[in-house]
């Protein structure tokens, strides 16, 4: 096996490598599977572990987040189990749902769920490349989302996320003794997301189905005994799946760290240039200028960007994305939006509102104001009751009045863990 397989991934998300395309909008040809038909009865509870609150939240609510907010993905079905539609509909109440399609209705295993989950996307018309991901796992970031779909960007139809296994491995026989201790660097822990070609993979559920063949544990192994081959990209040490209860009590135990409350404050401007748009929050304006800038130049989601990282103490966005850097140029500005509130949440935290006002002649933002507000919570991961979007002229002074470009003050209020 190769050594770039024993990864000691750290858990600070990174910013997105250079190889992951810079993709400003949905792309058709990619779609995410949410896996939520279990009854979770090794958690304990005599409710579903998916819709059960984790830090304030439906455990489902927090699995589709990061999905949401990878604009790249142009549908998100989410299967989920007979009789538990109430329940669905509690749990995405205030999440961007432009995207999501009608829940389908599960099986008894979660082979048949994913069979059915993926030819309701193939009814549908969907033909490309879909994320398989178990709601279970509900600390999925964005970044291993990206690293998915990189990793899927050639000619490969089965990616999925791999760790080093860092305990000893034994197998036993028959009667319970040690039978072979395999060597620990040939070994490795899965998760997901798990990326594939819609297609193949469709079509290996439906033989397995077809033959009676039922004991597959995740979707690549059934791809295995298809005869594909699987490639493997770096796996999250974060992306817990949820299995038993004292996985939700320690949760519940770092949830109930004090918290407080920390406000940062962000300010960008961009000078108007050649082009016919701007982005502005997230959203494609048509304009008769452009804007000079290294990456999209949204203006609205760098001074978001740089709130966010404010409050956190870490630095502004050109430390982390600097315009020095070549793989930023043209790069969507969601992307970095996105980061920052990994970050937060990363650091135990959580944002409580969002506060941005963007100054300009033109182009008119009120027509858009709803479609920014949705694009900044999902890129956020929070609802958009807690963005408020505001737009006010300079009264024709200053070069926003005189139409030389476009400005965006922001403030975001977050929530920390008390630090000793």
């Amino acid at each position: 096996m190769p050594r770039d397989l024993l990864w000691q991934r750290r858990l600070k998300p990174q910013p997105c490598r250079a190889s992951v395309p810079a993709i400003a909008q949905a792309t058709p040809s990619v779609a995410a599977l949410i896996v939520a038909a279990g009854r979770g009865l090794r958690a304990g509870s005599g409710e579903p572990k998916q819709y059960r609150r984790l830090g304030g939240r439906p455990v489902l609510a927090q699995a589709l987040a990061p999905f949401l907010a990878e604009l790249a993905i142009a549908r998100i079905a989410v299967v989920i189990g007979e009789g538990d539609e109430e329940r669905y509909a509690q749990a995405v109440e205030g999440l961007d749902a432009a995207r999501l399609t009608h829940p389908v209705i599960g099986g008894a295993t979660r082979q048949v769920s994913v069979r059915l989950g993926l030819q309701a996307l193939s009814r549908d018309g969907f033909e490309g490349t879909v994320l398989v991901h178990d709601a279970a796992r509900p600390f999925v970031s964005a970044a291993l989302i990206r690293d998915a779909l990189a990793a899927l960007a050639g000619e490969d139809v089965a990616a999925i996320p791999a760790l080093a296994v860092t305990d000893t491995i034994k197998r036993l026989d028959d009667s319970g003794r040690i039978a072979e201790t395999p060597p620990r660097d040939r070994l490795v822990s899965v998760q997901t997301p798990q990326a594939f070609r819609l297609a193949p993979l469709l079509a290996a559920h439906e033989a397995a189905a077809g033959q009676g063949l039922h004991g597959f544990t995740d979707d690549a192994a059934l791809m295995e005994w298809a005869g594909h081959p699987v490639t493997t990209f770096a796996g999250d040490p974060a992306n817990i799946k949820l299995t038993h209860p004292q996985d939700f009590r320690e949760r519940d135990r770092m949830d109930s760290r004090p918290l407080v409350t920390r406000v940062g404050t962000g300010y960008d401007v961009h000078a108007f240039g050649p082009g016919d748009h701007v982005w502005l929050g997230g959203v494609k304006i048509d304009h008769d200028r452009g804007v000079v800038a290294h990456s999209d130049g949204d203006v609205a989601l760098h001074a978001l960007t740089d709130a966010l990282l404010g409050a956190l103490a870490e630095g502004d966005i050109g430390t982390h994305f600097p315009p020095s850097d070549p793989q930023w140029r043209g790069a969507a500005s969601w992307r970095f939006l996105a980061f920052a509130a990994e970050r937060v949440r990363a650091r135990g935290g959580r944002i409580d509102h969002l506060d941005l006002t963007i100054i300009c002649e033109a182009p008119k933002v009120g027509p858009h104001r709803d479609a920014i507000r949705a694009a900044i919570a999902a890129a956020t991961g929070v609802t958009p009751g807690k963005v408020a979007i505001k737009a006010t002229t300079s009264e024709q002074m200053g070069f926003t009045g005189r139409r030389e470009g476009l400005a965006a003050l922001a403030t975001a209020t977050i929530r920390l863990p008390e630090e000793d």
